[in-house]
């Protein structure tokens, strides 16, 4: 592999990222949103678009920005754009709130909030897609894990396309859709498009390459893997055809909907066997906490996709959709995101400050940048608000449910503190610290796509990491 190189903004997107989780763990706790109010009532497209955009997506594009140029063994294409494309996602999410918040009648603002909105989000994602396909793309022949990116990006643009359609709609000025029943026919397949496509599907391919990376297990060989990417994507296609079905005069309903979490289902199974073969012949015996906090993230994606379509076809009701939904967006995509996060910050904070250091002078571990037992615990009690509120929405208990997002608001403040703490290097003692000038700054790296000229990237497989 080359050597190890430095997205200069990741740490912005991680900040940014954990601001937007806050604000939506806040607004819950507040009452906003579901279960106080319906599940396509404005109040809760905040939330969803809080936690799918502001939190998910741009802890997905910070990690993108600096595992991508890994996966394909080049630099990462364009890196100045990373900056305007973050501050586009940004105040696009803020304006397209904002027109929720209209709809809502919170405030007194024009529904055109709603398109301008969507108009950023876009902009912002094609600047981030531009980078990360040219990345993609100048390595040939392309990678199996390249791919489950590539496909996940179609998959952002097909969301970010159809939602500037729903914004359009919801604003009044969407005459020239005619009379096509995009809304709410299309939502379903939006979101499946979204969380499952844009999210998941590259959590799945990435996941692949850091658990093969931080447990020292061998790469799994491309015919075992090649099963999960094929059903997955035939999966997203069937949500593709789902959400245009409406202008070919067809209604993509119930059963439509379960067929496309049926092959997720069974690509899920794949994937499932494929991460228990790493944990098994992994080199790295003693496992760190960002994979232990990753094993409750699995298990919540196993029990809420396996209960997922009998709910839908049993139309068990909003309350248990809801409770599923949560369980993955919160416990699998959430919970894998914020384990994950340790790991690279971590890393990335290491390649930074000690990997020029290396054969000059003393260098810690990855793992000593990371208070383990106090991290251990703040992943308790986020894992303890994700079970109980899981309970809570299924009974429809407003008030539980806010108790239950008071904790995970504890624990990710919690871990958003540990992050802050890595970054300083304040679990390493003061005699190791570098000079001030070569300590990392806590949202941006000091030189954008500095390579060290002395750790590889492989090196993750490195004793000392």
């Amino acid at each position: 592999m080359p050597m190890a190189s430095l997205s200069r903004w990741t740490m912005s997107y991680f900040a940014a990222a954990l601001a937007f989780l806050l604000a939506a763990e806040v607004l819950a706790i507040a009452g906003i949103g579901y279960p106080a109010a319906g599940l396509a009532e404005p109040a809760t497209l905040v939330l969803v678009h809080l936690m799918a955009i502001g939190w998910l997506s741009l802890a997905m594009a910070g990690a993108l920005l600096q595992f991508v140029p890994v996966l394909v063994s080049r630099p990462l294409a364009f890196p100045r754009l990373a900056l305007p494309a973050l501050f586009a996602l940004a105040v696009g999410l803020i304006l397209l709130c904002a027109g929720f918040a209209t709809l809502a009648d919170w405030i007194e603002a024009p529904l055109d909030l709603l398109p301008l909105g969507a108009a950023f989000l876009l902009a912002g994602f094609s600047l981030l897609g531009w980078m990360l396909v040219a990345t993609l793309l100048s390595a040939r022949p392309i990678a199996l894990f390249a791919r489950f990116v590539l496909t996940g990006l179609v998959c952002l643009a097909t969301t970010a396309l159809s939602g500037t359609a729903f914004t359009t709609l919801l604003s009044g000025r969407g005459d020239w859709l005619g009379t096509v029943a995009l809304l709410p026919d299309g939502l379903p397949f939006h979101a499946l498009l979204g969380f499952g496509g844009w999210l998941g599907l590259i959590a799945v391919g990435v996941s692949y390459r850091l658990f093969v990376m931080f447990m020292m297990a061998p790469e799994p060989p491309a015919h075992r893997v090649r099963p999960v990417l094929l059903l997955a994507s035939l999966g997203f296609a069937l949500a593709f055809a789902g959400l245009i079905a409406p202008f070919a005069g067809i209604e993509a309903g119930t059963m439509w909907i379960a067929a496309v979490l049926a092959m997720l289902i069974l690509a899920s199974l794949f994937y499932a066997r494929d991460i228990l073969a790493l944990y098994r012949t992994r080199r790295r015996k003693a496992l760190e906490i960002n994979i232990r906090a990753s094993i409750p993230a699995f298990v919540a994606l196993g029990l809420g996709l396996a209960q997922l379509p009998a709910a839908i076809i049993a139309h068990a009701g909003d309350g248990a959709i809801a409770a599923l939904v949560f369980l993955i967006a919160f416990g699998w995509l959430g919970g894998l995101t914020l384990a994950q996060l340790v790991k690279i910050v971590s890393f990335v904070t290491w390649l930074e400050t000690y990997a020029p250091r290396l054969g000059r002078g003393p260098a810690p571990r990855v793992g000593d940048l990371v208070a383990m037992p106090r991290t251990g615990c703040w992943f308790l009690l986020y894992y303890a608000g994700v079970t109980l509120g899981t309970v809570m929405l299924a009974i429809e208990a407003a008030s539980g449910f806010r108790l239950a997002m008071a904790f995970c608001l504890a624990s990710t403040v919690g871990l958003a503190a540990e992050l802050i703490r890595i970054r300083r290097l304040s679990e390493i003692k003061a005699a190791d610290w570098p000079p001030a000038h070569e300590r990392p700054r806590l949202l941006a790296a000091r030189a954008e796509e500095r390579r060290s000229n002395h750790v590889e990237t492989g090196s993750i497989a490195h004793p000392r990491a």
